[in-house]
C-alpha cells in the first residue's frame, strides 16, 4: 500500500506542476504517468520489492486454502495434450 501511495503522490505533484505550466490536461497526464513510473521504477526498490512479496504470499495462501485447485490444474493441463485444431472460413 505504501509504494502505491508514494507512486499516486509522485503522480499528483508532477500532474499539478504540469498544470501550472498551462499544459492541455492530457498531455499532463500521460507525462506525469511516465515520470512517475521512471521515478518510482529508479528510486523505489526496497518498496517495490516488499509489494512484489506481500502479493507472493497472498497468491500462496489463495492456492493453499483451495482443495481443488490442483486437481483443476492437472484437469486442465490433461485437455491441453492431445492435438489441437483450428477451423478456418472458407469465403
Amino acid at each position: 500500500m505504501t509504494y502505491s501511495l508514494i507512486r499516486l503522490g509522485i503522480f499528483t505533484g508532477i500532474f499539478v506542476l504540469l498544470m501550472a505550466v498551462n499544459l492541455e490536461w492530457w498531455i499532463a497526464a500521460l507525462l506525469a504517468t511516465v515520470m512517475a513510473f521512471a521515478l518510482s521504477y529508479i528510486f523505489f526498490y526496497r518498496q517495490r520489492a516488499q509489494l512484489a512479496a506481500d502479493l507472493e504470499a497472498l497468491v500462496r495462501r489463495s492456492k493453499a486454502s483451495d482443495p481443488d485447485s490442483a486437481a483443476e490444474d492437472q484437469a486442465l493441463d490433461s485437455e491441453g495434450d492431445g492435438p489441437t485444431q483450428s477451423k478456418s472460413e472458407d469465403n
